[in-house]
Parts: structure tokens; C-alpha cells; sequence
């Protein structure tokens, strides 16, 4: 009877047990499927017109690099700027001793004075003896002396103005002014420094940096791409310079490309003018160099950040026919890291999901919402400026 009891509850136990493993597995099953679609953004894909730009490394130029020499000898009396100021052209940068100069003008403009009394004077023996000579009342070499004379005195003249115009010159050099606009470097002399004494004294350099060159080199069959594609014939560019937090960009222009190859690297030297107009960018500064190409050859580009790579190769998810995240398998072309073309695994019209990407397999159930107007590579190039004005 005991034994009888033991096994009924054994058997009621049992079946309890199995109750509540039920139950819970149903609820399971109900919160699985009651999990709600993942929301995400999407962008439509279409081959269309893209403006291409090729990246390159280079290095930035000044434009001009002027050495500021004394070109008169003295005493340096005044420096006019401080190091690593910006002049502008015809600004003062130092003075050198003016006495001399001064006097030197001086002497020649008192000499012009004297030759022309002197000419005065002979002048007026040529119109006194010319009427006496007619009616023969004195002998022709006299007047003829005179208007020698007269002659000689007219020519002493004449250097004397030169010798005005060189003394006025060297009294101007003992102000050095700037050559060009641009950044001076530090001074290489000091107050009371004789400069100039039998050489050239190098005082300072300015450099030119608004605009700035940049140089790159296109490897020969880049080159030939640019010259086949190229839209314009003086191209929009770019420079940036990538740092912790930010990364600077100037704008400017291609507008020089050598004519002949470097044989050591098979490269063509091209040089772009950059507007510096803050002077952020220095000479000899590492830059990557963006060079515009054409915005007429049609390509289905998506942004590269969304692709995912595995021992498959590259992939990325759409918008499936039953609203689920549907995985697809890609093959790229060219790219920049603002976008990349898909040559194989879409069509126009796919739906690309650009968001919630760490969240996404495949067959997951999706909430998609189109955002191709601030996500699309076409809204990519107009927020990073890289549609190509029409000047140039």
C-alpha cells in the first residue's frame, strides 16, 4: 500500500515537472517570437554620374622664397619687424646709415648746379660771338671754342643726372623694404652689424605661403588616365592634412605638370596651388593631395564603412522581399574612403542598410527607413564638398 502510494506521487511529480517545462518552453517560443524588428537605415543604390577624385601624397612649396640682402655697405641702425612676422611688399624691414648717401646725393646735386652756370655762361659767349663772327669782326675758332664749351658742359650735365639718379638709388637701399608679401624668417644680423662691406649681406628670407605649392607624382599610367578623363584642363584639388582631432583642408587648383618622366620612379611631377590664406599650411608639410577626374562616368558606389569581410570575401546586407536582412556577396572597384564602387552583387533599386550594422544577420527582421538623401554617396560628396566647381 506504501509502495502503491510512493509511485503516485513519483508519477504525479513527474508529470508536474513536465507541465512547467511545457509552459516554460512556450513562453520561450512566445517571447522569441514576439521580438520586434530592428530599426535601420537604408540607402537605394543606382549606377549613376559620381565626380571621381584620385588621392596622392605630397609635399607643400612656398611659392616664392626671397633672400633680403644689403645691397649698400653701413651700419645697421633699425630692424623694423619681428622674427616669423608677416610683411607685406614695400614694407620697411631695416635701415642702414644714411649719412653717407645723403651726402653723396648732396655733392652730385651741387655739381649738376655748378655745370649749369657754367653752361649758362657758355651759352651766352656762343650768342655774343655768333653775330661778330657773321660780320667778321672775330675769328671764327673763338666761337667755335665756345660752342665746345657749351657742348662740354651740356654733357657734364647729363652725367650729372645719372650720377643724381645712382646716389638717389643708393640713398633708397639703406631702407630695406620687403621684396614680396609673405612670412620673414628670423633676422640673421642685429643693430650695429656693418653689412653690405664687400658682399651682399643675407639679412633675412620671406616666404610666400598664400597661395602654397604642392608637389606630387603621378606614376606614368595614372598620368594617362588624367589626361584620357580628365574633365578640365585646369582641375579642381584639394589638400588635407590629417591630424588627432581634425583633419585640414585647403582648397586650389592643378595648374603645372612636367614635361618629362622621372626615369628613377617613372613618375610625372604636378604641382597644385593651394589658397593659404591663414597661413595653416608651412613649406616642406606632408599633405594628401585629392585630384578631381570626372563627374560624368557612371558607377553604383555605396560608402566602404558598411562592408563587411569575412574568409567568404566582402559582403554587405539589403533589404530582403520579406523584410529581413538579406546578405549579399559583392565584388568592388575603385575607391576612396569616402565611397567605393560595387562592380558585381547589386542592382539598381537594392536597398543598402548603412546603419545598425554590428546588430545585422542574415534572415533578421528589419524596420527599414530610407535615408539615401543624407546617406547616400551623392549627399557624402556635397557634405564633404567634393562636387567640383565650374570655374577654372
Amino acid at each position: 500500500m506504501l509502495t502503491s502510494k510512493n509511485a503516485l506521487k513519483s508519477t504525479l511529480f513527474l508529470s508536474l515537472i513536465l507541465l512547467i517545462s511545457g509552459c516554460s518552453q512556450e513562453k520561450k517560443e512566445t517571447l522569441k517570437q514576439e521580438i520586434p524588428a530592428i530599426a535601420v537605415n537604408t540607402i537605394t543604390v543606382k549606377k549613376e554620374p559620381i565626380a571621381i577624385w584620385k588621392r596622392y601624397t605630397g609635399t607643400t612649396k612656398a611659392m616664392s622664397d626671397q633672400d633680403v640682402r644689403a645691397r649698400v655697405s653701413g651700419i645697421l641702425e633699425e630692424i623694423y619687424f619681428k622674427d616669423g612676422e608677416r610683411v607685406k611688399k614695400g614694407q620697411k624691414l631695416f635701415k642702414i646709415e644714411q649719412i653717407e648717401y645723403m651726402a653723396a646725393l648732396e655733392e652730385a646735386k651741387a655739381n649738376k648746379l655748378k655745370h649749369q652756370a657754367s653752361l649758362k655762361r657758355a651759352l651766352a659767349d656762343v650768342e655774343r660771338y655768333k653775330p661778330l663772327v657773321k660780320k667778321g669782326l672775330a675769328p671764327r675758332a673763338t666761337l667755335e671754342q665756345y660752342e665746345a664749351e657749351y657742348a662740354r658742359f651740356k654733357a657734364s650735365i647729363m652725367g650729372n643726372d645719372a650720377r643724381i639718379k645712382i646716389a638717389e638709388l643708393n640713398l633708397s637701399y639703406t631702407i630695406v623694404r620687403a621684396p614680396i608679401d609673405g612670412s620673414v624668417s628670423a633676422r640673421h644680423v642685429d643693430v650695429g652689424n656693418l653689412v653690405g662691406y664687400g658682399e651682399a649681406t643675407l639679412l633675412t628670407t620671406i616666404m610666400s605661403i598664400d597661395p602654397i605649392y604642392a608637389y606630387f607624382s603621378p606614376s606614368q599610367k595614372d598620368t594617362a588616365v588624367i589626361k584620357k578623363f580628365s574633365k578640365k584642363e585646369i582641375p579642381d584639388a584639394f589638400i588635407e592634412i590629417e591630424g588627432r582631432r581634425e583633419t585640414l583642408r585647403l582648397d586650389g587648383f592643378v595648374d603645372f605638370k612636367n614635361n618629362q618622366v622621372d626615369p628613377s620612379t617613372s613618375t610625372i611631377t604636378m604641382r597644385a596651388t593651394i589658397a593659404n590664406p591663414d597661413a595653416k599650411v608651412m613649406p616642406g608639410t606632408f599633405v594628401y593631395l585629392n585630384l578631381f577626374i570626372n563627374d560624368e562616368l557612371e558607377f553604383r558606389m555605396i560608402p566602404p564603412e558598411i562592408i563587411f569581410t569575412d574568409q567568404l570575401g566582402q559582403y554587405i546586407y539589403i533589404v530582403g522581399e520579406d523584410k529581413r536582412a538579406k546578405r549579399v556577396s559583392i565584388e568592388t572597384g575603385y575607391g576612396t574612403k569616402y565611397y567605393i564602387s560595387v562592380t558585381e552583387g547589386l542592382k539598381d533599386g537594392d536597398r543598402v542598410i548603412v546603419s545598425a550594422l554590428l546588430k545585422l544577420k542574415n534572415g533578421l527582421k528589419i524596420k527599414a527607413t530610407d535615408t539615401t538623401g543624407t546617406d547616400g554617396v551623392q549627399a557624402i560628396l556635397k557634405t564633404n564638398n567634393l562636387i567640383p566647381t565650374m570655374s577654372h
